[in-house]
Formats: structure tokens, sequence, C-alpha cells
């Protein structure tokens, strides 16, 4: 039984709407999870983010870890207190930035071992310690296994390395875990983009059994068209009546598709990175706000959306505010981002409710508004 009951309350095709119900709330979904790195969802304060509409957030077990520590973190009351987020939070394992780091990291059957990149210290992750930090010193809701994750193209033999030693890991991280009435246990899904590598790590991880299962190894360098060949099969691996996380994928594009295809929980720095840069995403994609024809534009990014970033600025102020490097900038095209991710996920939610997802999809494919009602 999951820590944590999962409730799938409308199908459409592989599509679903659910609800996952954790001691601090519910998370609807199809969910889109902002990313708060450090302790922080870049820019913006959490009741922003909460305004929003998003139901759980995102910590980063690597960057906390190195810096302010984790047990600085859960000596000022742990991560939830310490950056006032009062709903469900997810931890990453730190496996994602093992392998973006892999210049400075080395990976045994024990543990990864990397350099900070802030001042050099060494550091060992083992699966144990992962979940310490995750589950014990921040106090996550959701905690993810200890994976080892990698760049694509792979060759199948590393692909099954990789994957094996994940489930070795992942089995270390359950024992670790323990059983726990309040917190929820993740497993990973890997196997590159080869079927049979999928098949043979979804197998493994039902023999070790976790309250939910995440799909990872995409969306680190396959393509969109490869990701979705992958996720026809893979999610229908996972059980139904788990939630499926699909790791590090925020494309609205890519979500929706995978959404088609059964999954139910995203992450991504995309919509808070786009933001820095001057861009804001529209159901037309994203546009530059940097560029000269929105200079004289009075008009807001989305009048639709409730979030005082979409409706209430004109886009020739927000030009303004990008061409004069103005933080409110950054900021206001941020909140905008999120608030439009969050509005994307309510429309899918409606939509497979209403049994219209292929409506829904096609809408978003040609670059318009679908009916969100």
């Amino acid at each position: 039984m999951a820590a944590f009951p999962f409730i799938v309350e409308a199908t459409d095709g592989a599509a679903r709407v659910g609800t996952l119900r954790t001691t601090r709330g519910d998370i609807a979904t199809p969910a889109f999870m902002p990313v708060g790195t450090a302790g922080t969802v870049k820019t913006l304060t959490m009741d922003q983010v909460k305004q929003t509409g998003a139901d759980i957030i995102l910590g980063n077990t690597f960057h906390l870890m190195l810096r302010p520590g984790a047990e600085r973190v859960q000596r000022l009351g742990g991560l939830h207190k310490f950056c006032r987020w009062d709903g469900p939070m997810l931890t990453d394992s730190g496996g994602f930035q093992v392998m973006s780091l892999a210049k400075i990291a080395k990976v045994t059957e024990e543990a990864a071992t990397f350099a900070s990149p802030i001042d050099g210290s060494r550091h060992v992750l083992t699966p144990e310690r992962s979940i310490a930090i995750q589950a014990d010193l921040l106090g996550a809701d959701i905690v993810m296994q200890l994976d080892e994750c990698i760049a694509w193209p792979a060759s199948e033999a590393r692909a099954a390395d990789a994957l094996r030693r994940s489930a070795r890991w992942g089995e270390r991280c359950k024992t670790a875990f323990g059983t726990r009435d309040d917190q929820a246990l993740f497993g990973i899904q890997q196997g590159s983009t080869i079927k049979a590598l999928r098949r043979e790590s979804s197998d493994r991880l039902l023999q070790t059994g976790f309250d939910g299962y995440a799909i990872g190894g995409l969306a680190v360098g396959e393509g969109h068209e490869a990701m979705c060949e992958v996720l026809d099969y893979a999610s229908g691996l996972l059980p139904a009546d788990r939630p499926r996380y699909l790791m590090g994928v925020g494309k609205p594009r890519d979500m929706v598709d995978a959404v088609a295809c059964g999954v139910d929980m995203f992450d991504c720095v995309l919509p808070t990175r786009a933001g820095r840069h001057g861009q804001a995403w529209t159901w037309e994609g994203a546009i530059n706000l940097k560029a000269a024809r929105f200079a004289d534009d009075d008009t807001p990014l989305d009048e639709t959306i409730a979030c005082p970033a979409s409706a209430d600025y004109s886009k020739a102020y927000l030009h303004h505010l990008v061409k004069a490097h103005e933080i409110l900038g950054q900021v206001l095209l941020s909140w905008h981002n999120l608030a439009f991710y969050q509005t994307l996920m309510l429309g899918l939610r409606a939509a497979i409710r209403d049994g219209r997802l292929d409506a829904f999809r096609a809408g978003c494919a040609a670059g318009r508004r679908p009916e969100l009602d």
C-alpha cells in the first residue's frame, strides 16, 4: 500500500486526471512542479508561486547539501519552514547533477563522489546519504531514489549498466527509507531509448516496490520524437495505481504529448529560466520581449490568465523592463510563465475529464489557445 493514495478520477485514452493525497495537501494531476533549486523558485516569493496555482514544488538535494548544508536546514526547522512553503514538496536525489558534473564526479557501486563546484570540497553521495538528506534533514514529502542518469546517445551496454546500478541503488534507498506514513519514496525507471532495457528497469522497480514511479533518462539529448516513442510504452510499464513522474521535461509541447501517454507529473527550470532571459510562454509559443515589435504594444501577455503579471502589464512595459535590465522584468515574466504552465495543466485536466484531449492537443500544436472550460 502506497504512503500517499493516488486516485485516478477520469481517463481519456492513456491520459489520466487524478489526485495524489499527501499529508500536506492534495496534488491535482497532471501537475507541473516549479523548481526551487536552492530553496527558492528564482525571482519569486512562495506566495507568488502559490498564486499561480502550483500544488507542489521541487527542491534540489545536490545544491542544498552544498549550500547552506542539509544539517543547517534541519536545525532551522526543515526545508518547508526555511523557505516558507507549506504545501507538498518533492526533492530530487542528486543523481542528475552527478551526470551533469561528470568531469568532476566518479561513480562506483558504493557511491557517487564529486568535488563541489562552489569550493572544491569532496563529497560522497551514497543511496543512504541521499535518503537521509531528503527525508530526515530537508524533510521532503516525496523523496526520490538515487539513480545513475546518463546522457543520450548511450550504447546498450552503458545504458544497461546504469539501469542495473540504479536498480541496486533503489533497493538500498528502499531499505534506508523504511516504512513511513508521512513521506513517500519514488523509484526511477532508466534504460535510455531501448525498450527491452526500459522493461527490465520497470520489472526490477516493481520487485522492490515504491510509492510512485518516475521516468528518468529523457530530455537528455534524444529529441522530441524519440522521447515520445519511449513514452508510448514506458508509461504503461509502470503501475496504473501509482503516479508517474517524467523528470526534467518542461516544454509545453513535450508535456501535452507526455500526458497523452499517461504521465502525471512534471518539473523543469524552463519557465523561470526563460523569464529571466526575457521570454514569455504563450499559446503561440515562446516570445522574446526584447524584440522591437513590442515597444509600442499596449496589450497584456494574456488577460485570460488570473495572474497580475499576465493580465495587468503591457508588453510595451515588459519590453522596457527587459531592455533596461530591470529586475522587475525578470520577476513578472517568471511569474507569468509559471501561471501559464499551471493554466496549461488546468486545461489538460478539463480536457481529459471531458474526453476532448485530442482537440486540446490539436489546438496547442496549431499555436492557438484551446478551450479551457
